[in-house]
């Protein structure tokens, strides 16, 4: 143990200088690395198809390769699934991760190639725990173990020498030999594909274990450390790990679960936010005391950003890091070490800070309410939420907002679902903190609000228990890559949850 952490040590030291380094140089860092995409993958169908070999710089690039998004590529992945090699990466894709996305039922499968293993989603983890140690150089993070909540994974039906899953699988199922070491539980309770018996397993596996991180999405790490609070008899969990110190999570927003966490656990602990996707792991939170991500910009993915003002306008406005600009919303575009080539990963940024450059998750492309020129995106909905909790006391199971339609006689506005683990005292005064912070922080919002002329105070309704558990397993989409939809510009999930209520 005491080599291993030498060694782990000499390793984070140096990565974390070679971080400094593309914080100093990011443009050169960036251009580096599209030319070694298009380097290696020049002789691929996809490369071939664009003469690759014919593009010396990104203005060639943009020039000649499209943006797509899934659906336009779906055909071409579907070979690569059939085995077909060297269609849009050079090596043998052997694994997929499968994403249902919020908004479409159909499933997409993104090819994870060995180098997006290697230079992306394993490099991400060593770098975040550099990250960690850097900033809290007394940690005994390595005198236990690490709780990690992940998904399942299963053979390719068209191809049996490839496999698909949630992304965490596919990472806990080549993770090297030391990553595992410290890793608890074992992969065959891991990776269960039942939720409800994997919730089950895991908190007895893992409850008597000295337990010093924990990796995972919030909602269902909460499920997980309610039901082991459950089995010990234990109030908090610090009585059941006392030596818990970081909890390292992702895919949805913290901020209105923060508050649940600090009671669960019982006691302050560090908090790291990532942005880790299907596609690539894109960004880590560098600073304990500040909520953006530092994005990374040596994990073989190159980025562009389309000022969402243009997403089904004009793609030519599309930018790269040398032209963005601060607190502007951009649809994020990605080339990869997987053969994704400007590949619309369906989420907006916003950028924080330009030197370096870190950011902040807004939402997703497909995910606003924009009914009535409101222009209302998941961050605004989640820093409102987080405030109405804050003031009347309130936790939150999960929620989901859609519009309330102009019809003939009735004036339009925003509906809101909200299952809470603590009701606040009073529904009417969480519903008024709720529109008046959309209103503070959403100009657009607070314009139509104004003498209810465009829209009218929000519906909020009170979800029983289990609601989005029991309509997110009754849609199939139990698992740790499924997430409830926060805004829809349509009323089909609402309605789909409003009848659940109702029956």
């Amino acid at each position: 143990m005491e080599l291993f952490n030498t060694l782990l040590s000499w390793f984070m030291k140096k990565r974390i200088s070679q971080i400094e380094l593309f914080k100093e140089h990011p443009i050169e860092v960036q251009n580096e690395v599209l030319a070694n995409l298009l380097g290696k993958s020049r002789n691929t169908e996809w490369g071939r198809k664009y003469s690759f070999e014919n593009i010396k710089s990104y203005h060639d690039f943009k020039s000649v390769v499209p943006i797509v998004r899934y659906e336009d590529i779906a055909d071409i992945i579907e070979k690569v699934m059939k085995g077909e090699d060297n269609i849009l990466w050079p090596s043998e894709i052997k694994w997929f991760s499968k994403s249902s996305g919020t908004t479409n039922a159909k499933s997409k499968f993104i090819p994870v190639s060995n180098e997006a293993l290697e230079d992306c989603h394993f490099k991400a983890g060593k770098d975040l725990l550099s990250m960690y140690l850097n900033n809290y150089p007394e940690s005994k993070l390595f005198t236990g173990k690490g709780l990690v909540i992940g998904g399942s994974s299963q053979v390719n039906h068209l191809n049996s020498r490839s496999s698909y899953g949630d992304i965490s699988a596919v990472i806990m199922k080549n993770l090297p030999l030391w990553a595992q070491y410290v890793r608890v539980p074992s992969l065959d309770i891991a990776l269960m594909e039942n939720w409800e018996e994997k919730i089950e397993k895991m908190a007895h596996a893992v409850k008597d274990e000295n337990i010093t991180s924990i990796t995972g999405v919030p909602t269902w790490t909460i499920v997980l450390l309610q039901k082991i609070l459950e089995l010990t008899g234990k109030k908090k969990i610090i009585e059941v790990w006392p030596n818990l110190e970081l909890f390292a999570h992702g895919a949805v927003a913290f901020g209105p679960y923060r508050h649940l966490f600090d009671e669960l656990i019982g006691t302050k602990i560090n908090y790291i936010d990532s942005y880790n996707a299907s596609e690539g792991f894109f960004a880590i939170q560098d600073r304990s005391d500040h909520e953006d991500m530092l994005l990374m910009l040596d994990y073989g993915i190159f980025y562009e950003f389309l000022p969402t003002e243009y997403l089904d306008k004009d793609h030519s406005k599309v930018v790269t890091l040398e032209d963005v600009e601060l607190d502007k919303n951009y649809a994020l575009i990605i080339t990869t070490n997987a053969g994704l080539w400007r590949y619309m990963i369906g989420d907006t940024i916003k950028f924080t800070t330009k030197s370096p450059f870190r950011i902040k998750i807004t939402g997703r492309t497909k995910h606003f309410i924009n009914a009535f020129g409101e222009e209302m995106v998941i961050e605004n909905a989640e820093t409102a939420i987080a405030e109405a909790c804050k003031q009347s006391g309130a936790r939150i199971e999960n929620f989901t907002a859609a519009p309330i339609y102009l019809e003939v006689g009735r004036r339009g506005g925003h509906e809101w679902v909200i299952e809470f683990i603590t009701k606040p005292d009073s529904i009417e005064t969480f519903t008024e903190v709720l529109d008046n912070k959309l209103k503070e922080i959403n100009s657009d919002y607070e314009a139509k609000r104004q003498k209810d002329i465009a829209l009218i105070k929000p519906r909020v309704h009170i979800a029983p228990e289990k609601t989005f558990y029991n309509w997110m397993k009754k849609r199939g989409k139990l698992g740790g890559q499924h997430k409830v939809p926060r805004l829809s510009n349509s009323r089909e999930f609402i309605d789909e949850i409003l009848k659940i209520i109702s029956t």
